[in-house]
């Protein structure tokens, strides 16, 4: 295959952004050649900009069965991701997703299941910060051992901002039969992400999330996670989105040193020895291990992440290139975030391995019963 001919399902905010990428030719090896949405008014606007240049579809079973296409980016509401990836992969289409991969667990093992399926298909997720140079820098520090072995993670997110009005544009905004969730599913799967990503998936975690905080919505909207992991090294998680200016700031702290991430900088204090080492040889009761700063700055390229995964995505196809944000590994944020909301809905720790799905989806659907939508 030369070129990957893309069809897209959700032409809103994020889907127009997608569409118009492929459509002036920002992604080598791949064109826009369908877009479908259920809104009348939104396949208007695709039309009055595209004209007679691509195919138009009110109904995503018929985009998918449309043998012209290749590849299918799905950016619909969250509930629909896993129910439209997984026919197209019945028809032979490559599949892009906009995160999160779903709102509950359940559903996307069920996708994830159909994907391995058809491994000759190529499935990644827009998890687009995984491209920031600062974050990758991060993880090949961690990856390596040159950290060592993790101690604490603490991440305080609580720069998401939004006013009322934000919620009042939207009825299906932050309820929970529109989203499925608040800030935990809309604006902080990338951090979620990218903490799994990492510093590996927690084994517990115990949340605090409080429900329409200074807000008139029913999601949550302030989240503090607390995590361990399997070599007992512990993770905090912070995040709001009515605070400002609210703060983003990202420690990692290992045997042998420590990375702070704040302000598009990476700060990486290497220590001279393993803290570990000094410990077990040191007889002196004031000294310490000493260590070096070392600073990372980097272009974060705003603007342009979403087009690195699409591109790498259709690399993937066309050159058989190694996916930067496998769709596979959507369910490891999304667990996260279940288990955090699992955890406030019941008064418990969860377990991740063992976190009962079905629980989660039954406390979920009691609340999208009373939703406002």
């Amino acid at each position: 295959m030369n070129k990957v001919r893309y069809g897209l399902v959700g032409y809103g905010n994020m889907g127009s952004v997608h569409a118009d990428s492929l459509f002036s030719n920002k992604i080598d090896n791949g064109e826009l050649v369908a877009v479908c949405d259920t809104d009348k008014l939104k396949l208007k606007n695709a039309k009055e900009k595209f004209h007679d240049k691509v195919k138009y579809y009110e109904n995503y079973e018929e985009i998918v069965k449309d043998n012209f296409v290749d590849a299918i980016i799905i950016a619909t509401p969250h509930f629909s991701h896993p129910q439209i990836a997984i026919l197209s992969f019945k028809h032979n289409k490559h599949v892009l997703i906009e995160k999160p991969a779903g709102v509950y667990t359940k559903q996307v093992k069920e996708m994830n299941e159909e994907a391995l399926k058809h491994p000759e298909l190529t499935f990644g997720i827009m998890f687009n910060q995984r491209t920031n140079p600062i974050y990758q820098k991060a993880k090949e520090i961690v990856s390596s051992g040159e950290l060592g072995e993790i101690r604490r993670t603490n991440w305080l997110i609580t720069n998401w901002y939004r006013p009322q009005a934000y919620y009042n544009s939207g009825g299906w905004r932050a309820t929970w039969d529109g989203e499925g969730g608040g800030v935990l599913l809309n604006q902080s799967p990338h951090q979620l992400d990218l903490w799994q990503w990492i510093c590996g998936m927690p084994e517990k975690v115990t949340a605090y999330c409080e429900f329409g905080k200074f807000r008139d919505v029913e999601v949550e909207n302030d989240v503090t996670a607390f995590a361990t992991y399997p070599n007992k090294a512990t993770g905090i998680f912070i995040t709001s989105t009515h605070e400002y200016p609210g703060t983003n700031r990202f420690e990692i702290s290992g045997d042998k040193g420590q990375i702070i991430i704040e302000n598009d900088q990476l700060i990486y204090n290497q220590l001279k020895v393993s803290e570990r080492v000094f410990n077990q040889e040191n007889k002196e009761p004031w000294s310490n291990p000493g260590y070096e700063r070392i600073e990372f700055n980097a272009n974060n390229r705003w603007g342009m992440q979403h087009n690195e995964i699409i591109r790498n995505f259709t690399n993937a196809i066309v050159h058989n290139t190694p996916l930067i944000a496998p769709g596979i590994e959507g369910i490891n944020e999304l667990t996260i975030s279940n288990a955090m909301l699992l955890s406030t809905f019941i008064n418990q720790t969860i377990e991740l391995q063992s976190m009962d799905e079905a629980l989660f989806l039954d406390e979920l659907q009691k609340r999208m019963k009373m939703s406002k939508q």
